[in-house]
């Protein structure tokens, strides 16, 4: 029985401290609609501009998964994002006032809590789930870290960690089922070195930090005048190193406390994939940045399959919709109609096709010798089609037209010819706002990909 994807029931709002600014963050995480994804909202910037959750978008990973897009900046993503994926939810808004979510203790404990507390609900959508066939690596050669993703019947991740320190050596943390994140990662607490602190005091860049939100190592002799910096900046009286080797004020909730923290740092961070995982994860040595530079390399692999993975429909099946009844929606005639049928069609997809004849007008001043399609005309039926899909959410449909606004990352890969069959797939990237259709667009013929674009159009009444 396929799973379904998930929100939460009503939006829940938390408040705390950015770690970076040391000022007040209040946060409120709200349900998302299915095929969302995960998305962060800057509501604090004009136009409230939002930045999916996607390694694409990942600009740095100096203390923490910062996203950047358009000059708006998300900092440390993961640990609410590893909350999300801990408590198997699929589709989330998280609005901020600030550039980083609250730190809170460190961890990912009381976005769990919160996340609960909103109640966890169905949707009526299927997962979406990359299977992993075969074993995907990569390695930083220069620090030695390593990840590898390799087939499992479910979603597991062990990391094994070596900080080449006398205080912190080698852990390993195991995670064999996401439903055991709550109870046994969500507590770990984010973790630094006393000369990393050092660093960081030294450049304004924990402003937030106090010793309720990082377990902090001393790997070296605490002089007096690093103990007056640490009593400043914690705001505390008094600061002392326990037997174990940590400053005082917190107690270890598990032995290998950093290790389960670097695993949640790989579930959050592997979030921005962008579609659940069926596999197991074993990370060598693990930080944001090999993190990140996996779920790039990742996010490449499952956007090429999905490109090459040509869908498959019975074309001697009756239609969705046939070429009148196309007509009745697309203002366009023929020569210039250039899709003959719709097989599929949903709030966010449509799939359609075109045989292409000898007697398309086109060919006669195309390359008649040799004729091809032309690139434009199979862009403008991508087009047609996802006409189709914008004006089925508006009542009238031929009272509209559809405008272009935006053509991008257009791709021809194969010729197409005189009796090819064209089957165009579109869809949305984002929800249908106010008649703006972002989608993403494919042709397919003869079992292959033909084209591809990302299209935005805009349908306006007639005048």
């Amino acid at each position: 029985m396929s799973k379904k994807q998930k929100t939460i029931q009503k939006e829940v709002s938390l408040s705390g401290v950015g770690i970076h600014t040391g000022n007040t963050v209040n946060m409120t995480i709200k349900p998302a609609p299915v095929n969302h994804g995960f998305a962060f909202s800057r509501i604090d910037l004009e136009g409230a501009p939002i930045i999916e959750a996607k390694a694409e978008y990942v600009v740095n990973t100096q203390r923490g998964t910062n996203l950047e897009r358009n000059g708006v900046q998300i900092q440390t993503s993961e640990h609410v994002l590893a909350a999300a994926v801990g408590l198997d939810i699929d589709n989330l808004l998280i609005e901020l006032d600030s550039s980083e979510p609250p730190i809170m203790d460190g961890s990912s404990k009381y976005f769990v809590e919160a996340l609960e507390s909103a109640g966890i609900q169905e949707q009526d959508a299927d997962i979406e789930e990359y299977v992993v066939k075969e074993i995907i690596s990569f390695k930083d050669e220069v620090t030695g870290s390593e990840i590898i993703l390799m087939p499992s019947d479910e979603y597991q991740v062990t990391t094994m960690v070596d900080f080449g320190t006398k205080i912190l050596g080698t852990q390993n943390a195991n995670l064999e089922k996401i439903s055991d994140f709550k109870t046994e990662i969500a507590d770990a607490r984010t973790f630094s070195f006393l000369h990393e602190i050092e660093m960081l005091l030294e450049h304004d860049l924990i402003k937030g930090g106090d010793l309720n939100n990082a377990i902090v190592y001393v790997d070296k002799e605490l002089s007096a005048a690093t103990m007056e910096k640490l009593k400043t900046a914690f705001k505390k009286d008094n600061i002392a190193v326990k037997p174990n080797g940590i400053l005082d004020n917190l107690t270890l909730h598990w032995a290998n406390e950093a290790a389960r923290h670097k695993l949640l740092d790989v579930i959050g961070d592997l979030a921005l994939v962008g579609i659940r995982i069926r596999g197991k994860v074993i990370a060598n040595k693990p930080g944001h940045l090999i993190n990140t530079s996996f779920a790039k390399k990742l996010a490449k692999i499952i956007k090429q399959e999905k490109r090459n993975n040509v869908p498959q429909y019975d074309l001697n099946l009756p239609p969705l919709m046939d070429i009148h009844q196309i007509m009745d929606v697309l203002p366009h005639r023929p020569p210039f109609l250039l899709i003959d049928r719709i097989l599929e069609l949903s709030d966010t997809h449509v799939v359609g096709m075109k045989n292409v004849t000898m007697n398309e007008n086109f060919f006669v001043g195309h390359f008649p010798g040799s004729p091809v399609m032309p690139g434009v005309l199979q862009v403008e039926a991508m087009a047609q089609c996802g006409g189709v899909l914008v004006l089925h959410t508006v009542p009238d449909p031929e009272n509209y037209l559809t405008y272009f606004m935006k053509m991008d990352k257009v791709k021809f890969k194969q010729k197409v010819l005189p009796g090819d069959t064209l089957t165009f797939k579109c869809e949305l990237i984002t929800p249908i706002r106010r008649g703006i259709c972002h989608m993403q667009a494919y042709a397919y013929a003869n079992g292959k990909i033909v084209a591809e674009a990302e299209l935005m159009a805009q349908i306006a009444r007639k005048k």
